[in-house]
């Protein structure tokens, strides 16, 4: 779903343009607002660096999410459903398939009970001994046929490799948490972008209906139960999505009518859809290439670049990095690329050593050293430019554009270096 929250505008991928020229294009590009994205490839090396000020993800789609069921904190139509319930008197079948939810906030209300009158009503199992209790509480509620043997009901076995529900309060990720801290979201103007002034009201949201937490997401998982039952407690969690998107809407609205921009519209599907996704909306920010490029130690990063350059892990990476910034300074320095014409091959290596080592002084990691034989494969290599290497890196490339065009997962911010020596890569945030 593509999101309004920022401008949408075209994505230039600028391909094999040399450092001198890509710090114009970026220059230019970062003045109209237009996101740059630079690939290139230089014989068995690769490099792509996207630059823009900021990007804004709705939409990061991580590969892995606990499902927010808020059973810590159940809000009070869904506790008087789970009420409505009564385990002992309930026929065989409906104990079959009551969806795990009940199952779990039955329990919790059981086990509260079983440690005393004066236990706080969101106490939660908060120790191994504890959430053991709560297990065996649990599995004891299987219902019992004849003989006293255990019925086997597959909502009880979802409900135990569930059980971290009872436990595991909501929380705001740290990077959801950075996202309403930013200061963006408190010097609000007129132009400001539709996201940041729904960050603003989702963070008056927190704070007030909200109780710390960020907007139910209205969505639960698949349960072993019967359709009308499943049914019952969707609608009960789309509902109370829906009336905490009509809390934070109430909030963008005052928001807006503050900023003097009563005719602006947030549509409503899209503060929806921010909702829905508040847990995963993401910022990305990226430095100009004229700093990463600068001369000046205060502010290149040299000593990080140091500090690849001496690990084992980014050490082979950390190396091309330098050498293909030194390969432009030679271009700059001889109207040539090291090791274009083959009777230059090894007269072209000590001279491109002495460029990357300059470079590394100049930007305050003169202690770090390129490694010799890096420096003769990229002499060798000749500025060739290998089918293999730019089928890959085009590939690359159309998955980042589709990324920084759709607003969806979270792009790198860096620059990134294909090694296809060793089949490796490796982002540096220079």
């Amino acid at each position: 779903m593509y999101s309004p929250a920022q401008p949408p505008c075209v994505t230039p991928v600028v391909l094999q343009i040399r450092e001198q020229q890509l710090l114009k294009l970026d220059d230019l590009c970062r003045s109209k607002g237009v996101k740059l994205l630079a690939v290139r490839s230089y014989g068995l090396t690769g490099c792509m660096r996207a630059s823009l000020p900021e990007h804004l993800v709705i939409e990061s789609k991580p590969d892995s999410q606990v499902d927010d069921l808020r059973l810590t904190c159940p809000w009070p139509a869904l506790q008087e459903w789970v009420n409505s319930f009564d385990l002992d008197s309930m026929d065989k079948h409906t104990h079959q398939h009551l969806p795990y939810v009940v199952l779990l906030l039955k329990a919790l209300q059981s086990w509260r009970a079983s440690l005393g009158p004066d236990t706080p009503s969101d106490r939660i199992p908060a120790n191994s001994q504890e959430r053991t209790a709560f297990k065996k509480l649990l599995s004891g509620m299987r219902k019992h046929i004849e003989d006293g043997v255990t019925l086997d009901e597959e909502n009880f076995a979802e409900a135990l490799k569930a059980a971290f529900h009872a436990w595991t309060r909501p929380s705001i990720p740290s990077e959801v948490r950075a996202i309403l801290e930013d200061p963006k979201a408190d010097n609000l103007e007129s132009s400001t972008p539709d996201f940041w002034v729904m960050v603003a009201a989702l963070r008056r949201f927190v704070a007030a209906e909200g109780g710390g937490r960020l907007p139910l997401d209205g969505d639960i998982p698949d349960m072993h139960a019967t359709t009308d039952l499943y049914l019952q407690l969707q609608r009960l969690y789309r509902e109370q999505a829906d009336s905490e998107v009509a809390a934070v809407e109430a909030h963008l609205q005052q928001l807006i009518a503050s900023l003097g921009s009563p005719g602006r519209n947030v549509p409503s599907a899209l503060v929806k859809h921010f909702c829905r996704n508040a847990r995963n909306i993401r910022v990305v920010r990226y430095r100009t290439l004229a700093e990463e490029y600068s001369n000046d130690p205060s502010v290149a990063k040299g000593s990080q670049l140091a500090a690849a350059l001496s690990e084992e892990g980014t050490a082979p990476n950390a190396n091309l990095y330098v050498l293909l910034r030194a390969c432009d300074r030679f271009y700059q320095a001889h109207g040539r690329y090291p090791g274009v014409y083959d009777n230059n091959v090894e007269d072209d290596v000590p001279l491109l050593k002495a460029v990357a080592q300059q470079l590394l002084s100049e930007i305050g990691a003169g202690a770090a050293q390129v490694q010799d034989d890096f420096v003769a494969e990229m002499c060798r290599m000749g500025a060739g430019e290998l089918h293999v290497v730019a089928a890959l890196m085009g590939g690359m490339a159309a998955q980042e554009a589709i990324k920084l065009i759709t607003q969806q997962f979270v792009p790198f911010s860096g620059s990134l270096i294909y090694n296809a020596m060793a089949s490796t890569t490796s982002i540096f945030h220079l």
